[in-house]
C-alpha cells in the first residue's frame, strides 16, 4: 500500500486470530512466523559426540535437565524462533538491549508510520518507585488518573497531526518523523536460538520487568512452551521457579540441615516421592545425589 506522499504503508489491519499469535498490550502483538528444531533436536546434538541419537521422552527429559541444570547451553542454539512483533517504540528500545537476535525493523525513512499508539488508562498512571530508580509501583498516582491519561493520548494525536503536516508540506519522512513520541507502535521480526531466548524471558518475565514489557515476554513465552515442552519445564525448574545461593547461603543451609540432622527426613521424601504415581518427579535420582553433595559437603 502507498500513500499520496509515495511512501509505502504498513496494512492497519490487526493480524490473524490463531494459535501462531497473541495479541499484547492495545494493539501490539507477537506472532510465530516459524521454528526450527524443538526438544528432539536439543537431545539430538547433545548426543552428537558419541553418536547416539534420542533414546525415550524419559531419558530426553533427563538429559535436558542435566544440560539446563549445569549450563551446558549448546545444545539449546540448536533451535531457533522467528516472530513478528509490533510493540511501542519505548518497549522496543528495552528489548533492543538483547543484542543475541536478528532484527529487521520497519524504517520511517522509508515507510509512513501509521497512526498508532499504544494509549494508557487511568489504570496505567502508575506511581514512581521509592526503591528501584528504573521501576514504578503497582498504585495509580494521588491525582486525576484519567484526566492525565487523556492528556497522553491528545499529545499523541496533536504530534501526529503534526507530522502529517511536515510531510504534506514536503518535509523529508527521515525528519518529520523524529517528533513522534515513544508511544508510536513500530514491528519488526526478530530471530533468537532457544538458548538465547530463555535469557530474554528469565529477565523479562521477572517482576522487577516493565509490566508493559512482560505481555510480550509471556507472549513468547507460551510458543516456547508448546514448541519445547521438555525444555520449557527444565526452565521454569532451573532458572524462572529456581534460585541459586552465595557460598554464605549454602553454608548456612548446611549447618542447618547437620545441626539439625534432617538428612535423612530428605531422603525419606524422595524415596516417598519416587514410590508415588506422579511419572514426571521434581527430582531425578542423579539430582537427589546432587543436591546431598551440596548440603553434605563443606
Amino acid at each position: 500500500m502507498t500513500t499520496e506522499h509515495g511512501a509505502e504503508q504498513l496494512p492497519t489491519d490487526r493480524p490473524p486470530e490463531g494459535d501462531d499469535c497473541r495479541h499484547c498490550l492495545d494493539q501490539g502483538f507477537v506472532r510465530l512466523v516459524e521454528t526450527m528444531g524443538g526438544d528432539a533436536a536439543i537431545v539430538q546434538a547433545a548426543r552428537v559426540s558419541y553418536g547416539k541419537g534420542t533414546k525415550s521422552s524419559r531419558a530426553d527429559r533427563g538429559l535436558i535437565r542435566y544440560l539446563m541444570k549445569h549450563r551446558h547451553t549448546t545444545p539449546f542454539e540448536m533451535v531457533e524462533f522467528k516472530f513478528h512483533c509490533r510493540m511501542p517504540i519505548f518497549i522496543a528500545r528495552q528489548w533492543i538491549r538483547h543484542r543475541t537476535a536478528n532484527v529487521n525493523e520497519i524504517s520511517g525513512r522509508y515507510s509512513i508510520m501509521e497512526d498508532r499508539f499504544w494509549e494508557p488508562t487511568a489504570d496505567d498512571m502508575r506511581t514512581q518507585s521509592t526503591t528501584n530508580r528504573q521501576g514504578s509501583l503497582d498504585e495509580k498516582i494521588a491525582g486525576d488518573a484519567a484526566a492525565m491519561a487523556a492528556q497522553f493520548c491528545a499529545d499523541q494525536r496533536t504530534l501526529y497531526a503534526h507530522y502529517e503536516a511536515a510531510l504534506a508540506a514536503g518535509v523529508a519522512r527521515e525528519i518529520a518523523r523524529v517528533n513522534l513520541p515513544l508511544s508510536l507502535y513500530t514491528e519488526w521480526y526478530w530471530k533468537i536460538d532457544l538458548h538465547n531466548l530463555l535469557h530474554f524471558l528469565a529477565l523479562r518475565l521477572d517482576a522487577h520487568a516493565q509490566k508493559e514489557i512482560r505481555v510480550f515476554a509471556e507472549a513468547m513465552a507460551f510458543f516456547v512452551q508448546r514448541a519445547c515442552p521438555l525444555a520449557w519445564e527444565s526452565f521454569e525448574e532451573f532458572r524462572l521457579r529456581g534460585a541459586e545461593f552465595s557460598q554464605s547461603e549454602l553454608q548456612l543451609l548446611r549447618d542447618v540441615v547437620q545441626s539439625n540432622n534432617l538428612w535423612p527426613a530428605l531422603q525419606t521424601a524422595r524415596t516417598q516421592q519416587l514410590q508415588s504415581d506422579d511419572a514426571s518427579p521434581r527430582l531425578i535420582e542423579r539430582e537427589i545425589a546432587e543436591l546431598s553433595r551440596k548440603l553434605m559437603t563443606p
